[in-house]
C-alpha cells in the first residue's frame, strides 16, 4: 500500500479569489436546493443576462405546439447597470459599479427564489470576459442572484443572440443577418432557419464607444466621424467574407437596435414609405438631429428613454458603420437577443438536446477521435464517479457529462502531435469556440484534459481543476492503456477526507503486474501534490 503526505500549496491571489467564488458557489447551491414543499413550475424557465450595459431578466413559458416546443415570455426586468462604464483603463471594475451590479442581481434573486437551479441559466458577456477583478465580482454576484454564473465567449454569445433572433421573428427561406450592438461588444452573425454559419464578435459596443468619443456627451461632426470610422476599422475586419455569404434579410437585435428604432419611428426620420425599423437615411437623419444638439443630454426627441442618453451616439455611430462597411440600406429590429437565445438553449438541455454535447461530437469528428477508446474510459470513469458520495443529483449528473465530454476529447492532441498530446489538447479544448459551452466550461474541461495523463505538479496552480473528477479520469485512462476490452475485475474506489483510495483484488494484481506497477506510480504522483492515495489489494 502507498500513500502521500499531505502538503499544502500556496496559492496566488487569482486563485484565492477563484476559491472564494467556488465556496460562495457551493453556498450558493446548498441555499438552492429546494424544499420538499416548495411550489415550482416545471414549464417556466428563466434567462439572466448580465451584459455591458444593462442587466436582464425574462422568464418563459414553455408550451408543447404540433410544431414542437415554443417559449412565450410572461414576465421580463431590466436593470440599466452599465456595467462597463465602472471599467477603468486598467480594466477593473469599480466599486460603483459592482454595488450597482449587486443591487439588481438581488431584486432578480427575489423574482427567481422559487425556481430550481435547473430553470435558470444566467450568462455574462463582455465586461466580464475583461475585467480582471471579475472572479471577485461574480463570488458576490452568485451568492446575490442565488444561481451560478457563466462567462460566455464572444462567439457562444453571437450563437445564442442568433438562436434569440431566430425564434422572435417570422420564418424565412433565405440567409438572416442578425447584428447586436451590445455595451462591450457586437456581435455579427449569418444564419439560415435556426443555424447560425458565420459568426464573429468585434469589441465595439455603445458603452464603450461612448466613454472613448463622448465622454461628456458632447457631440459634433467630426467626433461622429472619428468614431464612425473607428467602428468601421473594426468591421473591416469581416466585411468582406460576410459580404461575400450575403443575406435575405438584416435584423437587428435587443437594446441598442430597438432604442434606435423606436427614435427613428416616433420622430418620423425613416425614409418614406418605412414606417417600422431603421432605414439609412433614418440613421442619417438621427445623426443631424444629434449634431445640432451638440450634446445627447440637450437632445429633444419623442421616445428617448433617460437610461439610453448616455451611450445613444456611441451606438449610432457603430450602427451608421455597420450599415456602411456591409452595404445595408434596411435593417428589421426584434428584442428577441441572448436573453431569449439562453431560455431555448435550457429548453434544449431540459429535452436532451444539449448544444454541448452536439459540439463534443462535432470535435469527435473533426479530429479523428478513436471512440472505442473514449468510450471505454468514460464508462470507466463514471463508473467510478457513482461510487463517490454525491447527495446533490443535479450535480451528479452534469459531473457524468463532463466526465463523458472530457473522456470524449483528451486525444483531440493527438491530431497535432503523439509528444505531449494531452496539452495539445487542453490547449485546444481551452481555446476553440466551442458552441454551448460557458468559459468556464471550458475551463473544467481543459483542466480536466490536461491532468488525465502525467504529472499533476502542473495544476498546483490552476484554479478550475476538480480533484474527485480528475481522480476517476486518471484511474479510467490507467485501466485503459492497453486500448481493448479485457474484462476488468470489479474495482471499489473511495474517497478518505482529501484523499482516495483504491481497493483491487490481489489475484488480478498478479497477473497484472505492469498495471500494478502504474498504480504505484500514481499513488507517488497525488503524494507528490500533497493527495493521499492508497492502492489497497484484497483477497475477494
Amino acid at each position: 500500500m502507498k500513500s502521500g503526505t499531505l502538503k499544502m500549496t500556496l496559492l496566488d491571489s487569482a486563485a484565492a479569489a477563484q476559491q472564494a467564488r467556488m465556496a460562495a458557489r457551493s453556498s450558493v447551491f446548498a441555499r438552492m436546493e429546494p424544499a420538499p414543499s416548495m411550489v415550482t413550475n416545471p414549464q417556466l424557465l428563466a434567462a439572466v443576462d448580465l451584459g455591458s450595459n444593462s442587466f436582464r431578466l425574462i422568464v418563459g413559458r414553455v408550451e408543447e405546439t404540433d410544431a414542437g416546443s415554443q417559449i412565450y415570455p410572461v414576465d421580463a426586468l431590466r436593470e440599466p447597470v452599465r456595467l462597463a462604464a465602472g471599467l477603468s483603463k486598467d480594466k477593473l471594475l469599480d466599486r460603483a459599479s459592482q454595488v450597482r451590479g449587486w443591487d439588481a442581481l438581488k431584486r432578480f434573486g427575489e423574482r427567481l427564489r422559487d425556481f430550481h437551479p435547473d430553470q435558470v441559466r444566467a450568462v455574462a458577456t463582455n465586461t466580464l470576459r475583461v475585467a480582471k477583478n471579475a472572479g471577485e465580482f461574480l463570488a458576490e454576484a452568485e451568492a446575490a442572484l442565488g444561481f451560478p454564473i457563466e462567462v460566455i465567449a464572444g462567439r457562444e454569445e453571437a450563437r445564442l443572440i442568433y438562436a434569440g433572433a431566430a425564434h422572435s421573428v417570422p420564418a424565412s427561406a433565405g440567409k438572416r443577418f442578425v447584428v447586436d450592438i451590445g455595451g462591450g461588444s457586437t456581435e455579427f452573425i449569418i444564419g439560415a432557419h435556426y443555424t447560425p454559419i458565420r459568426m464573429e464578435s468585434l469589441y465595439i459596443g455603445c458603452v464603450s464607444h461612448s466613454r472613448q468619443f463622448f465622454p461628456s456627451g458632447n457631440v459634433d461632426e467630426y467626433t461622429m466621424r472619428q468614431a464612425e470610422l473607428a467602428a468601421s476599422r473594426e468591421i473591416q475586419i469581416i466585411s468582406a467574407d460576410y459580404r461575400k455569404t450575403g443575406w435575405d434579410q438584416a435584423i437587428g437585435s435587443s437594446g441598442t437596435a430597438r432604442a434606435l428604432a423606436e427614435l427613428v419611428e416616433a420622430n418620423g426620420f425613416n425614409d418614406p414609405g418605412i414606417t417600422h425599423g431603421i432605414s439609412r437615411g433614418g440613421l442619417e437623419r438621427l445623426k443631424r438631429a444629434l449634431i445640432k444638439a451638440e450634446n445627447v443630454n440637450r437632445l429633444k426627441l419623442v421616445a428617448l428613454k433617460p437610461d439610453r442618453v448616455p451611450v445613444l451616439a456611441g451606438g449610432l455611430s457603430i450602427m451608421i458603420a455597420v450599415f456602411d462597411e456591409l452595404g445595408i440600406d434596411y435593417v428589421d429590429t426584434t428584442d428577441g437577443a441572448l436573453r431569449l437565445g439562453v431560455l431555448y438553449d435550457l429548453l434544449g438541455r431540459s429535452q436532451h438536446e444539449d448544444m454541448r454535447t452536439v459540439t463534443v461530437e462535432g470535435f469527435m469528428r473533426r479530429y479523428g477521435v478513436d471512440r472505442a477508446q473514449a468510450g471505454r474510459i468514460a464508462e470507466l470513469a463514471v463508473k467510478f464517479y457513482d461510487q463517490f458520495d454525491e447527495p446533490d443529483e443535479e450535480r451528479r449528473e452534469e459531473n457524468r457529462m463532463f466526465l463523458t465530454w472530457a473522456a470524449s476529447l483528451h486525444e483531440i492532441g493527438l491530431s497535432i502531435s503523439h509528444s505531449a498530446y494531452h496539452k495539445h489538447s487542453a490547449y485546444i479544448t481551452s481555446n476553440a469556440d466551442m458552441p454551448g459551452f460557458s468559459r468556464t466550461d471550458q475551463a473544467r474541461l481543459a483542466a480536466l484534459v490536461l491532468g488525465h495523463v502525467g504529472k499533476l505538479g502542473k495544476l498546483s496552480q490552476t484554479r478550475d481543476v476538480e480533484w474527485p473528477l480528475l481522480f476517476c479520469l486518471r484511474l479510467a485512462a490507467l485501466l485503459s492503456r492497453r486500448r481493448a476490452d479485457v474484462g476488468l475485475p470489479h474495482i471499489q474506489v473511495e474517497q478518505e477526507g482529501e484523499g482516495y483510495e483504491v481497493l483491487l483484488p490481489n489475484a488480478w494484481v498478479q497477473n497484472n503486474p505492469l498495471t500494478d506497477y502504474n498504480l504505484v506510480q500514481e499513488a507517488a504522483e497525488w503524494g507528490k501534490v500533497g493527495i493521499p492515495y492508497r492502492v489497497v489489494y484484497t483477497e475477494e
